[in-house]
């Protein structure tokens, strides 16, 4: 197949009246011979988003759900441009945790997720958000071994309050064993936050989120976070974690290249309002907003991919590109799947999201097949 007539966006740029070529399962340098060409001028083509911290969709949940539950959650996502899913866990019991693990594993194998993210137990209980308190505990590096080895391989990612007892050993040992350690549901002092990062910390989950706030004189984690250029900054642009104006001061004191737009997503996204659980934990939602039903914190959100690139777009005023990389390259490079998937090359997996001038989905394609089919006049 090959989508034409289309605005392209490539690593180079965005291309007017560019073409993107599909061979089976890969994007391919050139047409295929007899290959079917799919007009999709007016529209704009762009890879598949890649979502890094993810806890459910669809009413389903990938925190404590079944294996056709997480598949439930996927297909939702799927449906909405995420073409490259992390499942992301929340703190629970240490057993269940290793256990459930065990089962995402599985999943991961079949390519059906792209790992597992581990949010908690090992945060502070000062910033623990949607978190049960008596299920948190310090970042014993044991304990974060025996969650590493449950994963069989495909633990991406752990959340983690640095400040904690055995919190730069848990930072070191992740590392070592080549999981992303990401400082976030932290109290931790700016001092603090560079020792994490200094220990090999590079990602910032939900960057203002559970942390500290900026202070003039305190500074805390978020300005640690920001100014260090190994860091990745996680934001959630759904106009209800993050003001307008925090957006901006994030994405550009980091730059284009060290922010991965998130949806923190959980079993509400895609499916509508109601009561749900976190975990353990009560969640209701209301008008698309998800909080506790005890104490009222904000869990998670019910955002999908394609609602934060439309928003960066019309209501924050990003460039296209930059938008664009920030849910598909800057996710796939940290993840260390930039040879696979995070943009539209030749010999990569035709992952790619079609979307129309007003930047809401009107098609979407995972490894050459299509998951929503174009409706072009």
């Amino acid at each position: 197949m090959v989508l034409a007539g289309a605005t392209v966006v490539l690593p180079t740029g965005t291309v007017e009246d560019g073409r993107v070529a599909v061979d089976g399962t890969r994007i391919a340098a050139t047409a295929p011979e007899h290959a079917r060409v799919l007009d999709v001028s007016g529209h704009w083509v762009v890879p598949g988003f890649v979502d890094l911290h993810n806890h459910g969709g669809g009413g389903a949940s990938f925190a404590g759900g079944t294996a056709e539950q997480v598949l439930q959650g996927v297909r939702t996502h799927r449906l909405h441009g995420t073409t490259t899913v992390v499942a992301s866990a929340v703190t629970g019991d240490l057993d269940f945790l290793a256990r459930h693990a065990g089962m995402l594993a599985e999943l991961a194998q079949q390519g059906d997720i792209a790992g597992i993210h581990f949010e908690g137990p090992f945060i502070s209980p000062c910033r623990k958000g949607a978190h049960d308190e008596q299920l948190l505990r310090d970042p014993d590096p044991a304990e974060v071994r025996k969650l590493i080895d449950a994963a069989h391989g495909h633990a991406r990612m752990m959340t983690l309050a640095a400040e904690l007892p055995g919190g730069l050993d848990s930072v070191r040992l992740l590392v070592e064993h080549g999981v992303i350690a990401a400082i976030g549901h932290t109290d931790a002092s700016y001092e603090q936050t560079v020792e994490a990062i200094d220990a090999g910390a590079t990602v910032a989950t939900h960057l203002f989120n559970a942390m500290p706030p900026l202070g003039h004189r305190s500074p805390g984690p978020i300005a640690a976070l920001l100014e260090d250029e190994r860091v990745t900054v996680e934001l959630i642009n759904d106009g209800v974690h993050l003001h307008p104006a925090a957006l901006q001061l994030a994405f550009h004191r980091a730059g284009p290249a060290r922010v991965a737009f998130i949806t923190d997503a959980m079993d509400a996204a895609g499916f509508g309002d109601g009561r749900y659980l976190l975990g353990p934990m009560e969640v209701d939602v209301e008008d698309g907003v998800a909080r506790l039903v005890e104490g009222g914190s904000i869990a998670g959100s019910t955002l999908t991919l394609d609602r934060a690139l439309k928003r960066a777009v019309t209501v924050d005023g990003l460039a296209v590109e930059d938008a664009v990389a920030a849910l598909s390259a800057n996710p796939a490079r940290l993840l260390g799947l930039a040879d696979r998937v995070g943009s539209l090359e030749p010999g990569k997996d035709a992952d790619l999201v079609v979307l129309d001038a007003g930047f809401d989905v009107v098609g979407v394609m995972r490894r050459g097949a299509w998951v929503v089919e174009p409706r072009l006049g």
